[in-house]
């Protein structure tokens, strides 16, 4: 029986309560399939920095080195700055572990409402650069306290980096229906973006139509027409924004999933849901566990048990789309344990079907 080795990193607020959910259809589903999937749990969070001044010890890269996979829950919490919890934990698991890309589906899920009248149908992936564009480490501040303060922040773009997740996202598209858009801003920043969209066009594929699109425009269109898009691939921040705002045209980012992926396979990649840590909910047991349980999805996927992925993502489609059980941000009342139950008995009988009484 084929085993892996996942380092959990539950984190803050309803990331503790959402993991629960996932582990629990990961475990059936595996049952179903031949395979297990051991857990080892660590307390890495905003928490241990207030207890002990930093997100992890010292030597928590190496402990997590050799899993499998890392499944992460949210990390966030009030009195703790972002920019500690992000670049005390994230940050550093994404680049050390050379997760270059951060892979964002966004679909559209029957008997979920979102935002628009028109949104049926809607599926496409966002492929973000991952781990440097405009979210380098290389800047500073000066003068601190006086009249002529200042911040300087610098882009980071290296043909390397670049063309990696560009490749991916055009190989990913070549199998989907063979559409990709590349968002840029080249006619307002003159350096990053022109080069950009220069290893844009020597990468593109024969068999992939694609074309780019201004940021700003982008988002637009996005809200407007966001059926006509398929992969859109992003440097790190085009990414990071355009992946929230195509969750919230699918119904929210309560259902959004993330990958953060290092495709050679060199190192763990990690998935996780991209609600956030939710403290105004957190401890009240209502936190919508799909977002985890997509992203648990994606990590069977990864860990090449595509079936049994599936069969997760048919399953708490099958709740939304046949059943009122919903949490409350979807306008329901069931709790987190309540709707993973559901779940859990979706994969009663193959394909996420409910098992017959």
């Amino acid at each position: 029986m084929t085993s892996h080795r996942i380092a959990l990193i539950p984190g803050d607020g309803i990331g503790i309560e959402v993991l629960p959910a996932a582990t629990a259809v990961l475990d059936a589903v595996g049952r179903r399939h031949g395979f297990t999937l051991g857990y080892d749990t660590f307390d890495w969070s905003c928490e241990r920095y207030e207890r002990e001044g930093a997100m992890m010890p010292a030597d928590g890269l190496d402990r997590v080195r050799h899993h499998d996979a890392i499944l992460l829950g949210a990390v966030g919490r009030p009195g703790v700055p972002d920019h500690v919890s992000l670049w005390g934990l994230l940050i550093p698991i994404r680049r050390t572990f050379r997760q270059y890309v951060n892979l964002r589906p966004i679909t559209t899920l029957d008997g979920v409402a979102g935002p628009l009248r028109d949104a049926e149908g809607v599926d496409l992936v966002v492929v973000r650069e991952n781990v440097e564009g405009e979210y380098s480490e290389i800047g500073g501040r000066l003068n601190r306290g006086f009249p002529e303060e200042m911040a300087v922040q610098e882009s980071v773009f290296t043909r390397a980096g670049v063309t990696r997740v560009l490749d991916y996202a055009f190989e990913l598209a070549a199998g989907r229906r063979g559409v990709l858009t590349s968002a840029t801003k080249s006619n307002g920043i003159i350096h990053t973006m022109p080069f950009w969209d220069e290893l844009v066009r020597e990468r593109a594929l024969p068999a992939v139509s694609w074309n780019q699109e201004h940021i700003d425009a982008l988002a637009a269109k996005v809200v407007l027409r966001p059926r006509e898009f398929d992969v859109i691939v992003a440097s790190n921040l085009f990414g990071d924004i355009l992946s929230d705002l195509a969750a919230a045209v699918a119904g929210g980012i309560g259902l959004a999933p993330a990958a953060n992926l290092n495709p050679e396979r060199d190192f763990p990649s990690m998935f996780e849901p991209v609600h956030g840590s939710a403290p105004d909910i957190a401890g009240t047991g209502v936190a919508n566990p799909v977002g985890a349980l997509w992203s648990a999805a994606m990590m069977l996927d990864h860990l090449g048990h595509a079936e049994a992925g599936d069969e997760v993502r048919a399953a708490f489609r099958a709740v939304l789309a046949e059943t009122p059980v919903r949490t409350p941000d979807l306008g329901g009342g069931a709790t987190t344990k309540e709707f993973t139950a559901e779940v859990l008995n979706r994969l009663g009988t193959a394909g996420g079907r409910p098992r017959q009484a």
